[in-house]
């Protein structure tokens, strides 16, 4: 486990439990570095100081807010440490709520709640109730320059895992055209609640890879090895002229790999079928 980003307690009525913050994800993007065309060379970013004409090294910055052009308000270390907001060291939990109750465009980052010996007994106590009850708790944390609302809920291997969530105003609205108002009829939405139905299966997320990122690997491992890369086509998407059509084909799609597939145990062949 990586150094913990964030130490402090969790409070809830009386009760204090000791913890840190590791964060439960990582990014597996793929990096590039720019390259200078004619050279290959890699390229440098500089901090550059149009005043003194000069590149500004590190133990030379210092932070600015800027509150009107060109003009700023120097922030240091000790100003946000001085900064009378409980939630730097303190995670409050101020109510409980149904995880179902939030919507998910609200869910920023996820992490990973450990106690420190002396709250093992609490934190236990803690992940217990919230299990029971299948409840989330909400409460806030001052993390990276900012003051996050976060709910902290039981996840699995016996821990608590915290995630921030996003403001209200940080939503943006979907300036959309709304959906037109469209007549489906009954044996419509009846065929398609049983495609539903037959391709309704509990989450497994290790049935999923990011096939962009392997593709993209072997595309460089073969650009290494000098060889030439051949564009894949895509096959054509199929046009839903006749809705009922569509239908009853995705439903006997559906139906021979449920009566072809083997068995889960036997098998981790992933089978998609849309419509």
């Amino acid at each position: 486990m990586p150094r913990p980003i964030w130490k402090g307690a969790i409070t809830f009525g009386m009760i204090s439990i000791p913890v840190k913050l590791f964060g439960a994800t990582e990014s597996k993007d793929i990096a590039f570095n720019n390259l200078h065309k004619t050279c290959k060379s890699r390229l440098k970013q500089k901090r550059w100081c149009p005043v003194d004409d000069r590149e500004v090294f590190q133990d030379e910055l210092v932070k600015g807010y800027e509150y009107t052009k060109d003009q700023y308000v120097e922030i240091t270390d000790d100003d946000l440490e001085a900064l009378p907001v409980p939630s730097k060291h303190t995670i409050e939990l101020t109510s409980f709520v149904k995880q179902a109750e939030i919507d998910p465009v609200y869910f920023e980052r996820t992490y990973y709640l450990e106690a420190d010996q002396i709250g093992a007994k609490p934190y236990a106590l803690l992940l217990k109730a919230l299990k029971e009850k299948q409840v989330s708790a909400l409460a806030k944390i001052a993390l990276r320059n900012r003051e996050s609302l976060c709910v902290l809920r039981a996840g699995d291997h016996d821990l608590l895992m915290l995630e921030t969530l996003y403001y209200p105003d940080e939503i943006r609205t979907a300036d959309l055209a709304p959906t037109p108002e469209v007549a489906v009829s009954q044996p419509e939405l009846a065929m398609a609640l049983t495609l539903v139905e037959m391709l309704e299966e509990p989450f497994d997320p290790k049935k999923y890879r990011d096939e962009y990122r392997v593709a993209l690997l072997d595309m460089i491992e073969a650009k290494r090895g000098g060889q030439e890369v051949v564009p894949t086509p895509e096959a054509p998407l199929p046009k839903t002229v006749d809705l009922m059509a569509a239908l009853k084909a995705s439903l006997e799609a559906a139906k021979k790999s449920k009566t072809s597939a083997p068995e889960p145990e036997d098998t981790e062949e992933e089978i998609a079928v849309g419509f």
